[in-house]
């Protein structure tokens, strides 16, 4: 496996990241995806044991996505000073005392304290990982990126799973868990470089002028891509039910439409290999229209709504390695997408009850198709005014990469 390299005071070339590093990131997002699903399942808990609404239970949720755009914000500022190893350290560590503060909370208050500080480490794993994976493969970074995300998938859908095998009376004990396995990773950041070069920033680079255009058309790719995958995550058990279909049937299609997502990273890994990102991400928004138009059709809806999770499930880790090779000048550009992105998961699913209120929950296909059909829009024109000749097939990867073995490929 080819990674970029850091200089070495001896001259030999470093890797950025270790193979046993890399398992112990991909396990750390298994870790991650499913802290942010273990919440809902444990409101019932919760409620019985603080005696609290459902309402006030959901503010868990809430005070975790708020506290992890802020460790997006700090991971970014703080990047450059103190290097991806102490970062990810300390967030490890906020994910495990945040962990044992909600298990062991005498009171909600406190227990609002431990969301908080999980979700300040949830932030800074999501982007210092996402953004080492990003530089530290080459060309390859799509597929390493896909490969990451994919393994959140895998926890999203455990952690629920481990819920309710145990019991949701005993997601106390969960968390304590996820409090051991973060310290046992903490174990394996010898692999991960303390510093990360600084990119290559080419002579023929784009100027001001264009790189905010271009930045602004990526938070636009990721705010809509999300919206949809929240939107329909969270509507469409409604919309089958309204269309005809069994609550459990309902529940059921909404579940392999998460599973989808997860399948379709691990799918596109090979594909990423051979085909550009400006190409994936063209085909995934066309696939993303095209599924939400079938949707409309009510024999067809579950079917689609498993192909829509298929088409959204590369976007996010195929998109962040084209961006820093698009405007590898602006190190913030990360930060600024995922940030927003979590901002969007966050603020849409109540914006888009506020539409199907006014209108009807059957519209709820050509409503999200309408976002994609903005996404599909902002693909095109990212093609042309931000191309990605650096996305090559992995025999010119190859070659690349060893003819500069120093260099940061982003």
């Amino acid at each position: 496996m080819s990674t970029a390299r850091r200089p070495d005071p001896s001259g030999a070339p470093q890797p950025l990241i270790t193979t046993m590093a890399i398992v112990a990131s991909c396990g750390a997002f298994v870790v991650i995806g499913a802290l942010q699903a273990l919440y809902g399942p444990a409101i019932p808990a919760l409620r019985k044991e603080y005696g609290i609404s459902p309402a006030v239970a959901g503010l868990s949720l809430s005070g975790h996505f708020a506290a992890a755009v802020v460790g997006v914000l700090i991971y970014h500022l703080l990047r450059v000073r103190l290097g991806h190893r102490i970062l990810l350290g300390a967030s490890y560590l906020l994910m495990a005392v945040g962990s044992v503060v909600f298990a062991i909370a005498p009171n909600w208050p406190t227990a609002l304290v431990g969301t908080f500080v999980i979700g300040l480490g949830f932030g800074g794993v999501d982007y210092g990982l996402n953004q080492l994976f990003a530089v530290a493969f080459g060309r390859r970074s799509t597929a390493m990126l896909n490969l990451l995300n994919g393994h959140f998938g895998v926890g999203a859908i455990a952690g629920p799973a481990l819920v309710g095998w145990l019991g949701a009376e005993h997601y106390p004990g969960i968390f304590v868990g996820v409090a051991a396995v973060c310290v046992l990773i903490l174990f394996t950041l010898g692999g991960v470089a303390s510093r990360e070069p600084e990119p290559v920033v080419e002579a023929t680079s784009r100027t001001g002028a264009r790189v905010a255009p271009i930045i602004a058309a990526f938070i636009g790719i990721y705010v809509l891509h999300v919206a949809i995958e929240t939107g329909v995550g969270g509507w469409e058990p409604t919309h089958l039910e309204t269309v005809g279909y069994a609550a459990a049937t309902a529940a059921t299609a909404t579940s392999a439409y998460w599973a989808a997502m997860t399948i379709g990273r691990f799918v596109v890994v090979p594909l990423c290999l051979r085909f550009s990102a400006p190409a994936i991400l063209t085909v995934c928004s066309a696939g993303m229209a095209g599924f939400l138009l079938l949707a409309t059709i009510p024999w067809a809806a579950p079917y689609a709504y498993f192909g829509v999770g298929l088409a959204i499930a590369p976007i996010f880790p195929t998109c962040l390695p084209w961006l820093n090779r698009a405007v590898p000048s602006v190190a913030a550009a990360g930060a600024y997408v995922m940030a927003a992105s979590m901002i969007g998961g966050v603020a849409f699913p109540p914006l888009l009850g506020v539409v199907i209120d006014g209108m009807d929950v059957k519209a709820l296909p050509l409503v999200m198709f309408a976002l994609a059909a903005l996404c599909l829009v902002l693909s095109f024109w990212l093609r042309s005014n931000a191309p990605d000749p650096d996305g090559l097939p992995a025999s010119s990867a190859d070659s690349a990469e060893t003819a500069k073995p120093s260099e940061v490929q982003a």
